[in-house]
């Protein structure tokens, strides 16, 4: 389980080597991507809080990243934190999310993206519920659910 010292380790000293590495030009992201979609992924924007699909979502399944379809959070470990975006706390795997530290804004953040295509997916807080204390903050337009049949 990844703890928030765990966390700033990565983001200090380097992540988890991905199992693939996708790479697109700007136009191939463009071709595959809603302009939202573009613009939040691959220019590291935010949605406005509680504007987003997944915010309020209770369906089983796997998130994946929107644009290279890495599965990165399991239905089961998300949670309503009252931010206004889906909340997770923790990966699917430890080298599904790279981290980075993030001082955009006046702030200092931890920045997290897919691993594999380094989308922009949102932020992680050490300020999550228990057992490991992370609220993995992530923006809807960054990932998709792949649905589980009952």
């Amino acid at each position: 389980m990844i703890n928030w010292n765990d966390v700033l380790k990565f983001a200090t000293n380097g992540n988890p080597r991905p199992d693939r590495r996708v790479e697109k030009t700007e136009a191939e992201w463009k071709a595959i991507l809603t302009p939202e979609q573009f613009r939040i992924a691959r220019l590291k924007g935010t949605e406005r809080a509680g504007s987003g699909a997944f915010c309020h979502a209770h369906d089983t399944g796997k998130y994946k990243c929107i644009c290279c379809d890495n599965e990165l959070f399991d239905s089961t470990i998300k949670f309503n934190s009252g931010t206004g975006w889906p909340s997770f706390t923790q990966p699917i795997r430890e080298n599904a999310i790279k981290y980075d530290k993030d001082s955009s804004y006046g702030m200092i953040r931890v920045e997290v993206m897919c691993n594999n295509c380094d989308g922009h997916l949102g932020h992680v807080f050490p300020d999550g519920p228990e057992p490991s204390g992370l609220r993995y903050c992530i923006n809807s337009e960054s990932i998709d659910l792949i649905k589980e049949s009952v």
